[in-house]
């Protein structure tokens, strides 16, 4: 065996060099297989979770979502401005509602139901309370590792040079349904404090909430709770239950009556506009009772059709004993082969034709109704459950919805404890806080408006952003 201090030995060899522009498109190819693979991969969990949940679908969907990075999505997302937008209006209601002079607080704990990728750990930092303590829950475990892995770049980071790190609050992520399940079983929720029993029972005895956070947010996923009465009044359970007297129930979603306008004018040429968030009651808010009602029987006309068709198949014992609707006649046959071969042949019933999707939409975003069920002609969605749709955003979102008609959520909520603070469209957001003193200073750097106060978005973008609305409730 060679000694190892052998000055014979032969120089190690150096590896090969590439040509030029070798390494470019050697990366360039491996970013395209690793494309398709990632697409591959969402493929099969779609497969897989086709006949089960649609948590899992959604869970699915956003596992497969890359994570692309901070300067693309400010530089080459094709719906940067659409991003910016959005990002500006949740940290409109983050500042407005996360830390508020009739509940102060010394220490601000927030727990965020559907946190996603941890998109919202920056504008917690900078919230005008920083948090204490941040709990991030969300279904889907690769965005959950990615949300870790983005609050850890955050501690890394340094003020300056050799400046220290930034201070940081705590943050514990779980991957974990918020809407299935009840999040007693989350040791750190167990730990700041969680009513198992809060709902209706509790409101109505006035017995005292045992929630330990301040703010419950939950960012473009309330939605997805509307599939089943169940799975709403969970979500609204752990919202109540998490929550302290005065704590703050704070979010984005779907506007129902942005859904409900664009409904009526597609289907039956109706011109509805969505009413301000100010305006007052039309009359049309869902009524809970009015679902458990039975349809009223038609008023008969004169010849005694319930309907006015001649078609009337209810069976009235007095007809047949009064004569009055006596056809029979002595005088034909009642040779019953004979009547058989007069009745004309019953024509097969065909299946109904499936109706055409009911869609909507623009160059980044479209909203698609299946038409499996009729949809109401007043535009009121009842009862409040269950009525899909398929959302699709460039780059961002493509996986089914359901309608969160606003009232009817607003009168559960009501049954947990939890009253209506504030409620307003995207639209009026940019409104009425874009020439804020904090909050327009903030759209700048946000890159949603020039120097200049000029817009940085699109008319489709905005379009788009429109879809949507914020709310605040707070636990009495």
């Amino acid at each position: 065996m060679a000694d190892r201090g052998d000055s014979r030995r032969s120089p190690p060899r150096s590896p090969p060099r590439k040509r030029p522009g070798a390494s470019s498109r050697v990366g360039a190819a491996a970013r395209q297989a690793a494309e398709q693979r990632r697409q591959q991969r969402l493929e099969e969990e779609r497969k897989l979770v086709t006949n089960r949940g649609g948590d899992d679908m959604v869970a699915a969907h956003y596992n497969a979502v890359p994570e692309r990075g901070r300067d693309w999505r400010k530089t080459d997302s094709a719906i940067k401005g659409l991003r910016s937008l959005n990002n500006w209006i949740k940290s409109c209601v983050i500042h407005k509602f996360s830390s508020m002079p009739e509940y102060p607080t010394q220490h601000l704990l927030v727990l965020d139901l559907g946190c996603g990728k941890g998109g919202d750990l920056a504008k917690w930092q900078k919230a005008p309370q920083m948090p204490a303590l941040y709990v991030g829950v969300d279904p889907a475990h690769v965005s959950i590792d990615q949300a870790r892995e983005r609050y850890q770049e955050m501690g890394r980071r340094r003020k300056g040079p050799r400046g220290p790190p930034q201070r940081l609050y705590e943050a514990h992520f779980i991957a974990q349904d918020a809407f299935g399940k009840s999040l007693a079983q989350i040791p750190i929720v167990r730990q700041v404090g969680f009513d198992p029993n809060a709902g209706p029972e509790a409101v109505i005895t006035g017995r005292p909430s045992m929630g330990g956070f301040d703010v419950v947010s939950m960012m473009f996923c309330l939605h997805y709770s509307f599939e089943t009465e169940e799975k709403a009044k969970q979500m609204l359970k752990n919202v109540s239950g998490a929550l302290k007297k005065g704590g703050r129930f704070l979010g984005v979603m779907p506007n129902s009556d942005v859904i409900s306008a664009n409904v009526e004018r597609l289907m039956f040429g109706k011109e509805k506009t969505p009413k301000r968030a100010t305006d007052k009651d039309d009359g049309d808010d869902w009524d809970p009772e009015q679902s458990l009602e039975s349809p009223k029987e038609p008023e008969p006309t004169a010849n005694g059709d319930a309907n006015g068709d001649g078609d009337d198949d209810d069976w009235d014992p007095e007809k047949t004993l009064d004569g009055a609707d006596d056809d029979w006649d002595p005088e034909k046959t009642l040779d019953a082969s004979a009547a058989v071969e007069a009745a004309p042949a019953a024509e097969e019933e065909k299946p109904a034709e499936p109706l055409p999707p009911l869609e909507w939409g623009n160059s980044i975003y479209t909203v698609k109704f299946p038409q499996t069920r009729p949809l109401p002609k007043d535009g009121i969605f009842r009862p409040p459950y269950g009525w899909k749709y398929f959302y699709y955003l460039e780059e961002a979102v493509d996986v089914p919805e359901y309608v969160v008609p606003f009232e009817g959520f607003r009168a559960l909520a009501e049954d947990y404890g939890l009253e209506l603070l504030y409620r307003k469209p995207f639209n009026e957001i940019w409104e009425d806080e874009k020439d804020d003193r904090v909050l327009g200073q903030l759209s700048e750097r946000m890159g949603v408006k020039d120097r200049d106060g000029r817009p940085l978005f699109g008319s489709d973008d905005m379009e788009a952003a429109s879809f949507y609305h914020a709310f605040c409730f707070y636990k009495i």
